[in-house]
C-alpha cells in the first residue's frame, strides 16, 4: 500500500504509468462536482466511482481486498479513517468473482486517516476496512480508482 498526497507528485510520479494517470486524474479534472458514479478513463482497465457516504463505528463495517484491480481511495471532501492489514495475516472468506470482492476476518495492524487531497493505494494483498469516522461521523466524498492488475 501507498499513502501520499496529491500535492507530493515528486514522490508519486515513480509510481506504475496507469497509477500515476489517475492521480493525475484528480488534478486535471473538477471531481467536486462530478456526480456520484462510474466513469471510465480506460474502458474497464481503468475507471473510477464517484461516492458520497456516512462514516461510521468500526462495528458497521467488513474487511474486503481485491484480486482483479489495484484500488486508489482518493478523498475530495470530508476525513475518513481506513484500517489496514495483509491478506495473509486475516481470514479468508469467500471471493466474488463478478464484482471482484474478497471478504476477510481480522484485526488491522494499522491505519491512515484520508483528508481531503490524501491518497491510498492498496494492492490485492492489502485488505482494508473503509468509511469509518475520525473523530465524529461526517458526509465525505470521495474518487475510488479501479486499475486492472495487467
Amino acid at each position: 500500500m501507498i499513502f501520499g498526497n496529491i500535492n507530493h507528485e515528486k514522490t508519486y510520479a515513480k509510481l506504475d504509468k496507469d497509477l500515476f494517470n489517475c492521480l493525475e486524474y484528480t488534478k486535471n479534472n473538477n471531481l467536486v462536482k462530478l456526480e456520484k458514479g462510474s466513469y471510465e478513463i480506460d474502458g474497464k482497465n481503468i475507471f473510477v466511482n464517484i461516492v458520497e457516504y456516512d462514516t461510521c463505528e468500526k462495528e458497521d463495517r467488513f474487511w474486503e481486498a481485491h484480486k482483479k484491480y489495484i484500488d486508489i481511495h482518493f478523498m475530495i471532501k470530508g476525513r475518513e479513517r481506513i484500517e489496514l492489514n495483509f491478506i495473509e495475516n486475516l481470514t479468508k472468506k469467500e471471493y466474488e468473482e463478478e464484482g471482484d470482492f474478497l471478504s476477510l476476518d481480522g484485526e488491522s495492524n494499522s491505519y491512515v486517516e484520508l483528508c481531503e487531497g490524501d491518497f491510498l493505494i492498496c494492492y490485492p494483498e492489502d485488505a482494508h476496512m473503509t468509511s469509518l469516522k475520525v473523530d465524529e461521523k461526517e458526509n465525505i466524498k470521495k474518487a475510488i480508482f479501479k486499475v486492472i492488475i495487467r
